[in-house]
């Protein structure tokens, strides 16, 4: 029932994101444009390090270069079943269905500490998690797959390979065993790690909190063993500190500052922004903006009862007290992570500073602790304990699966028609007979604003040759 529940909230999803419109980024970044291209050709930055240069997406390499991977080869394979204008839209769904069942494996790996799909507690926790998972409903709030099909390649698609990587260092601490690592597992997670760090700001950010968190954690550890502030005491304890994965996450550490630093080079952090006192201020303001529907309230509330159910209704154990520790670095996490993404620039499009794109790594923490958390309530609780706690899970996760409808009201069909009207068009300029934007943020007003995204669609092979086009 469980593997059905997940198969089903998966199909549930593709047809949701089947009816996404396309967006802006998307010629630009997969033709691309010229505003684009230099990242390609310069995947480490080296014009920012030698000639100070400025442009898109210095750090964001291996972001750019996926989306022309897929966009070039999936919608041609795609080609072969179904027509040039339904391919692109089905390259969209896929991928982002795909992006939403490895996120709920990998967390049902964390969760369940164990690979096995055989095993009933992955599916246990990906069945929890599944209906948190938002197109509609309270997707503005908490949304790890965004309307836009370049945000998720560019937030939830990284974040997931981030945890991926961070796997193995997990579960050899969570199990207090020493990181054990064949040599081609070693250099998978080099490989993985530089393209990570040259994914954009959001990984660098994780990373920086993450590793913050490691260091306050190693410190406090130690510091109860006394001679806290004699030096030969933390040259004593860090030589017994295993190396590997100090190795390993160390030289992660310098990918991301070194990514950090080309990053500064933005062409878009380029633009006048508000002091930064004025963008700390703002981050109340977007916090109570996320906060304004059920969603993302009602999550927290729920990672939060759930400590008081262990702590209440459980003995209390070593296991238990590790529960409430995971909530307090949660906690820690998403306050130093809050604190720093002021630092990260200003950007129009996102004026109160926190949005579910931009706090991705906060709501990925919090649906982490509650499916953790509820798979240790309804694992460990018995009688009627369990029996009332399991009416409330199933009571929370209605909530959220009623919330997420299945139609999009901004959806396509607008769009699709236009591009019908541009496959069949004979004239060279094309005025637009729907007030619909055509893989653009806002209507086209001018024809020569089309070119783009005209060339993208005859690479398509949805129009026969180039057609520029406006909205009338």
């Amino acid at each position: 029932m469980l593997v059905l529940f997940v198969a089903l909230d998966l199909g549930y999803t593709f047809i949701q994101a089947y009816q996404l419109p396309l967006e802006g980024d998307l010629p630009s970044i997969v033709l691309p444009d010229s505003n684009c291209q230099r990242v390609l050709h310069d995947p480490f930055g080296w014009a920012v390090l030698t000639r100070n240069e400025v442009y898109v997406a210095p750090n964001r390499f291996f972001a750019h270069a996926a989306m022309v991977s897929y966009f070039k080869s999936v919608p041609f394979a795609l080609q072969r079943f179904i027509d040039p204008i339904s391919s692109v839209y089905a390259a969209c769904a896929l991928f982002a269905v795909g992006v939403q069942a490895l996120l709920l494996y990998v967390l049902g790996v964390y969760i369940s500490g164990t690979y096995s799909l055989k095993s009933y507690t992955p599916w246990l926790a990906m069945a929890l998690l599944a209906p948190l998972f938002q197109l509609t409903g309270y997707n503005d709030q908490m949304g790890i797959l965004d309307h836009s099909i370049t945000y998720t390649f560019f937030y939830a698609f990284p974040l997931a390979l981030l945890l991926l990587l961070l796997l193995p260092f997990y579960r050899a601490a969570y199990q207090g065993q020493p990181l054990q690592l064949s040599w081609p597992r070693r250099i998978a997670l080099i490989g993985l790690m530089v393209v990570l760090a040259f994914n954009g700001a959001i990984i660098t950010g994780v990373v920086a909190v993450l590793f913050f968190g490691i260091i306050i954690h190693w410190v406090l550890k130690h510091r109860q063993e006394g001679a806290f502030f004699r030096p030969a005491h933390w040259l004593t304890h860090f030589r017994r500190t295993p190396q590997l994965p100090v190795a390993l996450l160390g030289l992660f550490t310098l990918l991301c500052l070194y990514s950090l630093y080309i990053g500064l080079n933005e062409q878009e952090s380029r633009i006048p922004s508000p002091p930064l006192w004025q963008r700390y201020l703002r981050i109340p303001m977007g916090i109570l903006w996320q906060f304004r529907k059920l969603g993302l309230p009602l999550l927290l509330l729920a990672c939060l009862a759930n400590v008081q159910f262990i702590r209440r209704l459980l003995p209390a154990t070593a296991t238990t007290e590790r529960m409430v520790r995971i909530l307090k670095w949660v906690g820690l996490f998403t306050l130093v992570y809050l604190l720093l993404l002021p630092l990260g620039g200003y950007r129009t499009y996102r004026p109160l500073i926190v949005r579910r794109d931009s706090d991705m790594p906060v709501i990925m923490c919090l649906m982490f602790f509650y499916g953790l958390s509820t798979c240790f309530l309804l694992t460990y609780l018995h009688g009627r304990n369990r029996r009332w706690y399991m009416l409330g899970v199933v009571l929370f996760s209605a909530i959220f699966l009623n919330a997420n409808k299945p139609w999009l009201r901004d959806n396509n069909t607008c769009e699709r028609k236009s591009l019908a009207q541009l496959a069949q068009a004979r004239e060279a300029v094309v005025p637009l007979c729907n007030e619909c934007s055509v893989l653009d943020w806002n209507k086209t007003q001018a024809p020569e604003n089309s070119e783009t995204a005209a060339q993208m669609l005859r690479y398509w092979r949805i129009t026969p040759d180039k057609k520029l086009y406006f909205n009338k």
